[in-house]
């Protein structure tokens, strides 16, 4: 490993577990501070952590924190000191217990729907943006941003806005209305630019390098590797809700790919420092993208490691990054665990949102439709095991895509206002 870290270099935390950046390809290292690609290879950053450090947790510690994310900041790059955060407080939401789905699909042990739904701006994205954006109040940047497909850019402009700070965020241009209002009604820049995510991405990411954007931090682009570290705290959430206990098998959106391989993390270190014990047979983890945009999938399903990007379509515009950063990653541990990638078509994505909301309550997003669809399709295929506890993932709040059930879903009946008209309709009996 070779090891080019500036002990000059600013942190944003003194007393962080972590100790450095680490280049996922060829293990470099550098300094804690806003860098997202190795000058070396050009491959990902990601936090390396003291292994004392990690050690030292215990679990008591840890339910006496506060009931949010930041109970796990003793796991987490930044977040330490509680007047260095910059949050919305997500975290410790639903883990729902599916019964009715379960008998629905044909699966015997526990199901359980981790629904994040419940954070502050609806979606998942307020636990990365919550340590991104502390990291970036701790390495000096004055103005956010981000790239996004919608739940990002809610929860940047959110978080800014509870911070008093200026933010920026850029989405496609044809993005879902819902997420366009939740986003512009905390008076940040909203930029909607004319083509697709990975335009969008690639626009920020040249931004980033120019003079006029050097004091603002894009959460997933210049402070991504401390965004990304933000993921874990859902595996953190799940093994204990569960009673400190690992599922045996995991199915998960997939967009970039990130989510994935940070649960995976998540609940590799909880074994790693004693916190839990791994179930029997280990875990598998399971990927959902939508038939629209697959191209991790696609890339499993043809046993190579050549991912191809793809030009984006379909209902599921969440998951809809063409050229998924982490999809490597993403095989890797889908591969490493004995786990599978399934994708679905907008009508089983449609057909989805509706089974989960009538089964468990939960009305998804589009996103939550694709992993409720592709859960359905790994039990029929036999890829998932129907006996072993499982547990799936929803990402956001239906309410933010509502189009895409408006014309399957409305009124059973429709009476005038008189208990004639009731008693016709059969509403007495």
């Amino acid at each position: 490993m070779t090891s080019i870290i500036d002990e000059t270099a600013s942190s944003p935390v003194a007393d962080s577990p972590a100790r450095a950046l680490v280049c996922r390809g060829c293990g470099a290292e550098y300094p804690l501070a806003a860098q997202h690609a190795c000058y070396q290879c050009f491959g990902p950053l990601e936090v390396a952590y003291d292994p004392a450090a990690l050690a030292r947790v215990t679990r008591a510690q840890i339910v006496a924190g506060p009931q949010n994310i930041w109970r796990y900041a003793p796991l987490l790059p930044v977040g330490q000191d509680p007047a260095s955060r910059v949050t919305l407080d997500p975290g410790l939401t639903p883990l729902v217990s599916a019964s009715a789905l379960a008998a629905e699909l044909g699966i015997t042990a526990p199901l359980w729907v981790k629904d994040d739904s419940a954070n502050p701006t609806h979606s998942f994205k307020d636990r990365v943006v919550s340590v991104a954006l502390t990291a970036a109040r701790g390495l000096g940047f004055t103005r956010f941003a981000c790239a996004s497909t919608g739940n990002l850019a809610n929860s940047v402009a959110a978080h800014a806005a509870r911070a008093g700070t200026p933010s920026i965020v850029f989405i496609p241009g044809d993005l879902e209305q819902g997420k366009v209002i939740t986003t512009a009604v905390y008076g940040g820049d909203l930029v909607a630019i004319e083509g697709s995510y990975d335009d969008v991405n690639r626009l920020c990411s040249e931004l980033v390098e120019t003079d006029e954007f050097e004091d603002t931090a894009f959460v997933n682009v210049n402070v991504r590797p401390f965004y990304a570290e933000g993921s874990k705290t859902l595996g953190y959430e799940v093994a204990e809700q569960l009673g400190w206990r690992i599922p045996a098998q995991v199915v998960i959106p997939m967009a970039s790919g990130e989510l994935l391989t940070k649960i995976d993390k998540a609940f590799s270190e909880l074994v790693e420092i004693g916190l839990v014990d791994a179930p029997a047979g280990g875990w598998r983890v399971f990927g959902a993208q939508s038939a629209g945009c697959n191209p991790i999938a696609t890339a499993l399903h043809k046993g190579t490691d050549e991912i191809v990007p793809v030009r984006p379509t379909g209902i599921a515009k969440s998951l809809n990054i063409g050229d998924p950063a982490a999809g490597l990653y993403a095989l890797e541990a889908v591969r490493r665990t004995g786990g599978w990638m399934d994708y679905a078509d907008d009508d089983e994505i449609r057909a989805a949102i509706q089974l989960l909301a009538r089964t468990t309550g939960v009305f998804a997003e589009t996103a939550g439709g694709v992993t409720t669809a592709v859960l359905r399709k790994l039990v029929a295929s036999g890829r998932l095991d129907p006996s072993l506890e499982t547990v799936v993932f929803n990402t956001g709040e239906g309410l933010k895509t509502i189009d895409a059930v408006a014309e399957q879903v409305g009124p059973t009946h429709r009476v005038k206002p008189s208990l004639r008209a009731a008693r016709e309709a059969g509403l007495l009996g």
